[in-house]
Order: C-alpha cells, then structure tokens, then sequence
C-alpha cells in the first residue's frame, strides 16, 4: 500500500537493553571490596615496615661496593644475639664513634679465631673464607692482622672495603682487641634502596662454620604493598569502566528507522 511506513525498533523481550550507570549491583559490591582490601594490605604493608625496618644513610665508603657513600639502607630492627656470621650490622660503640652509627659486616662471633690472610684470604677458625662481596680488584690481604680469638658475647667486623674502613682491625690495640659488644647491635641490614640495589647478597662463604640469617620479611611487605595497590587501582577503575561499557552497549541497541515504502 503506497501510504504505508513501517519503522524498526529494538527486541521487547530481552528488556530495556542499558546497563546501570556504573556497573551492577554485584560488581559495585566487589569493586568496593577490592578497594577496602587493597587499602588493608596497602597501609598495613607500610606500617608493618615501619615497625620492622629503620632506614639510614651510609656516610662513607667503606662498605663499597655492597653500599656506596651515600647510599639508603633499610635494617632489620634486630637483638644482638640474632646476629650471624656474614650480616652487616648497624651498632653503636663509644670506642670506636661518639654518638653515630656504623655499619660492617660480622666476619667472627664469640669463640671465633680470625686472622688474615692466607693466600690473601680471610681465616675464620682456621678456614679460608670465600668473600664474592669484596671489591672485584682487592684482596683482604691488603690488610694483615694477626690471630684474634673473640670473647664470648662480642663480634669482630670488617668493612667490605679492607684498604679504607675504620673496623676492629683499627682498634686491635684496645682493650677488647677491636671487638664489639653484641648488645651494640641494634639492626641488621637487609638492602640498599636507594639507590635501587635489591637486596644484600647472602654471604654463602661462611656457610660452613654455622647456620647464617634468614633474609627479613622486606619481600613480603613488597608484595603486600603491590598487591594492595593494584586492588585499590582495579577496584577504583571498576565503575567508569563499566559506565562507558553500559553507554556503548546502549548505543548499539537504539531503535532504527526503515524509510517509508
């Protein structure tokens, strides 16, 4: 019939055919808690650090190349008696600085016998003592020092770098032959963050005369500060992406006009 127009429009059956602004119901609730959760790990991950770890700066370099001059460490807030054989330490010691901290690695511990050096190498009770961390063009027979048995309840340290660090075996004349109490101790470092260096190599050379430390819980936290902020971020951008899914859904089902016939 010539009069007769006739007009497409979208199916009735299957509903209005849009989608919430936002997202569903269901979906809300899920991004919500995702945002909460995440907020959780997020926050308790920092928090859980600052409880654990201190940060400090390191003054000098005479720990290169494990840290440099300048250097931003994160230790592990530890008791001396947890302190091992290979662990760089921060302590403080009136004989050796007035109120400032230092920092060097425990090569012996009480009952321990240290000397150097055969063939240019470290002996701790009598074992040659493999050391990766050392700089690549020294050996720690730049510095000789005779036998040195260490009281129970104190520790023998040395600087990574032997030629230039002030440690025990500047104050092997003193009373307590350059040893150092272990209630000193008052953390335990466990990486270098700035800059960005990872963690500290674990000192295997030592393995042989005892169990070493266990590495903190700093990859932990990492990951619980990761995993918090990728929920907060996910959960967050749940909703205007759903929004935006929902106004091109919408637009894709718009009735359409047939032209008259």
């Amino acid at each position: 019939m010539g009069g007769e127009s006739m007009t497409r429009t979208a199916p009735h059956g299957g509903g209005t055919g849009t989608a919430p602004a936002g997202g569903g119901r269901l979906g809300q609730r899920i991004s919500g808690l995702a945002v909460a959760l995440g907020l959780v790990l997020f926050l308790g991950g920092f928090a859980w650090g600052a409880v654990v770890y201190r940060p400090y700066t390191v003054p000098t370099a005479s720990m290169s190349p494990t840290i440099g001059a300048g250097d931003r460490v994160l230790a592990q807030r530890v008791d001396g008696d947890e302190v091992r054989r290979g662990d760089v330490v921060v302590f403080e010691d009136r004989d050796w600085v007035s109120d400032a901290k230092v920092v060097k690695r425990v090569v012996a511990v009480g009952g321990d016998t240290v000397s150097c050096c055969a063939d240019g190498h470290l002996t701790v009770n009598g074992k040659r003592i493999e050391e990766p961390y050392l700089p690549a063009e020294s050996l720690a027979g730049n510095r000789k020092f005779a036998a040195v048995t260490v009281p129970e309840g104190r520790l023998f340290l040395l600087g990574d770098e032997r030629q230039n660090s002030l440690d025990s075996t500047a104050h092997l004349t003193d009373a307590a032959q350059g040893t150092v109490s272990r209630d000193a101790v008052s953390a335990r470092v466990d990486a270098v963050v700035w800059p960005w260096k990872g963690g500290l190599q674990r000192p295997t050379g030592f393995e042989t005369l005892g169990a070493l430390s266990r590495p903190g819980p700093l990859r932990t936290i990492e990951l619980l500060i990761l995993a918090g902020a990728v929920l907060v971020l996910g959960g967050g951008a749940y909703g205007p992406v759903a929004a935006r899914l929902g106004r091109s859904r919408t637009a894709t089902t718009r009735p359409e006009a047939a032209g008259a016939r």
